[in-house]
């Protein structure tokens, strides 16, 4: 399955948004670059559906644009007013070639979700490869309004648990994607999550 992140270029604070080609093409979520548009016409002319990890605003900001120009549907778990599909915990979705798990990972947002398929995880924002805050194995933050680290600690957990051992590409809301031993990535996540410690010292 080939995977694209069709925000690479963006120059503005944006997630990564990932265009997942093959037997359905789909975007995991829409992110907030005024080009993802064009981007996503450079590789395809179909695109079936858009799923979100969750609705914070750097995911969504140009979802309106791409439902508009692709008749997209969109799959989510959290309510919103274009949402075709509602996401419900062990739902499976499939996302290019692959059938994913749909995993509830609260914490980050209480819509949050993982897609965790045999060979790929896409993330979200729930744990990361690298995001400035940490390098290899770090995790979102928690220290905003509606933000629970142990919520997001439990969700880490739940990833591990449903995460097969064949995994091994991660694609997360931010940072760098990841090709290589995923469960290390996600325990070392999980390790410095539980120091309970700022993620973002002052």
């Amino acid at each position: 399955m080939q995977v694209v992140n069709v925000t690479a270029d963006a120059e503005t604070f944006t997630c990564n948004a990932y265009l997942a080609l093959g037997d359905r093409p789909v975007l995991v979520d829409a992110g907030a670059m005024d080009g993802v548009v064009d981007a996503i016409r450079e590789r395809t002319d179909e695109l079936d559906a858009v799923v979100l990890t969750h609705q914070h605003g750097d995911h969504v900001q140009r979802l309106d644009a791409v439902l508009d120009a692709f008749d997209a549907d969109l799959a989510a778990y959290g309510s919103h007013p274009r949402r075709d599909v509602a996401l419900e915990d062990g739902d499976a979705v499939r996302i290019g070639d692959e059938e994913f798990e749909v995993v509830h990972t609260p914490g980050h947002a209480d819509d949050h979700v993982a897609f965790v398929g045999d060979s790929t995880i896409f993330s979200g924002d729930v744990v990361v490869h690298d995001d400035g805050a940490f390098d290899y194995g770090s995790f979102g933050r928690t220290d905003m309004a509606g933000q629970s680290r142990e919520e997001l600690i439990e969700s880490i957990r739940e990833i591990l648990d449903r995460m097969p051992d064949s995994v091994e590409h991660m694609y997360a809301g931010h940072g760098d994607e990841f090709h290589g031993d995923v469960r290390d990535v996600v325990e070392t996540a999980l390790e410095r999550a539980e120091k309970r410690e700022p993620k973002y010292p002052e």
